[in-house]
């Protein structure tokens, strides 16, 4: 289950203001345990501990963090693999979608739902010979609807910032 012990985290902010106390109690294994929940690195910790960095994570960090923690629960395949990267990318180009994209009520699942509505939405119908050259007979139209990147990126954007 995903946030289990300490709770989901508006931002890296919050996430950096717990580990804080963590670390001044001492508590290496709750700072392991947070790290893990919110998909920093175990390495990341302890260069937290032994004070290399003065955070656990910055926005960056938490929205990747959170987003393979999302994605390991998902299970993704194919199609969805590429939409999470395609948000990885829009994350590392604009801070602000970084930081949306840790906010509390936005998901993986939300955001793949949404590209998925689109493809339902604006699914087009094959062309018969390539139906034909798949060697699908099927007396009723075959339509598709996937969210070319560019597209999808928007969709992602969009889902994220509030659009």
């Amino acid at each position: 289950m995903l946030y289990e012990r300490f709770g989901e985290f508006d931002s890296a902010e919050e996430i950096n203001k717990s580990a804080e106390g963590i670390k001044a109690e001492g508590d290496t294994d709750s700072l392991l345990v947070l790290a893990k929940e919110n998909g920093i690195d175990k390495y990341d910790v302890c260069d937290y501990l032994d004070d290399v960095v003065d955070e656990l994570c910055n926005p960056l960090m938490a929205a990747l963090g959170k987003l393979q923690v999302e994605a390991d629960e998902l299970k993704p395949y194919e199609i969805m693999n590429d939409w999470i990267e395609y948000i990885k990318a829009r994350c590392q180009e604009r801070d602000e979608i970084a930081r949306a994209v840790r906010k509390k009520g936005k998901s993986l699942k939300g955001c793949i739902a949404e590209l998925l509505k689109w493809s339902f939405s604006n699914a087009q119908p094959v062309d018969k010979e390539i139906i034909k050259a798949a060697g699908v007979n099927q007396s009723y139209p075959i339509k598709l609807g996937i969210p070319g990147m560019g597209r999808a990126r928007k969709i992602i954007t969009d889902y994220y910032l509030g659009k």
